[in-house]
């Protein structure tokens, strides 16, 4: 398999992922500013959208989306458990998040990197996100993992989308459980190794 990946961009997910599941892929850097690959091979031949990530199996097949990739992964490594069992209501709980943490977090972040994005335009933006990481701090209470015990893929996709903030100028310390659900997501040496091939570290 091959990963192709942008140093800290949300394809951080799946390369933790990959290495949680103990599985051998090749990570291929997509640069998300020049969409070209390190031989100069122009990334939009491999994904017309020129984003990252992007998973070529073996045979070819390619697979976008870090929430479906994220999927793929913990069901080709079942015995690293980074997803309940398919049909079970604890699958549907883990689909429920990713879809969560895709579309009301990941997509939250999104527009504040755009330079051209208004001030005005930016706070309205900045004050939803943070409205649902309130909601997500105070799903984490009590809790380790957003499933509960069980450690998932849902943990390393939020990990890596909150990661973010501080390049954003955003302070999330107010939130103290989703800090310290960041804090044991990334100390787990799957974490520390993907982090340090990214440059990261």
């Amino acid at each position: 398999m091959k990963l192709y990946y942008s140093p800290g961009a949300c394809s951080l997910a799946p390369h933790i992922a990959l290495h949680e599941a103990g599985l051998e892929f090749e990570p291929v850097l997509a640069s998300t500013k020049t969409h070209r690959l390190e031989d100069g091979t122009d990334y939009y031949t491999i994904n017309p959208r020129g984003y990252v990530p992007l998973l070529e199996l073996d045979d070819g097949e390619r697979l976008t989306e870090a929430a479906v990739i994220l999927q793929y992964i913990a069901d080709l490594a079942p015995d690293a458990q980074l997803a309940p069992p398919a049909g079970t209501m604890a699958r549907w709980r883990l689909q429920e998040w990713l879809n969560f943490i895709s579309s009301e977090v990941h997509k939250g972040f999104g527009p504040l990197f755009n330079p051209a994005m208004p001030d005005e335009a930016k706070k309205v933006l900045t004050d939803k996100l943070l409205g649902r990481l309130q909601w997500v701090d105070d799903q984490l209470a009590g809790r380790d993992w957003l499933l509960g015990e069980r450690f998932s893929v849902a943990d390393i996709y939020l990990y890596t989308v909150c990661n973010w903030a501080p390049r954003l100028g955003l302070d999330l310390s107010r939130f103290s459980n989703l800090a310290a659900h960041s804090a044991r997501v990334g100390a787990r040496p799957a974490v520390r190794h993907a982090r340090e091939h990214e440059g990261l570290a």
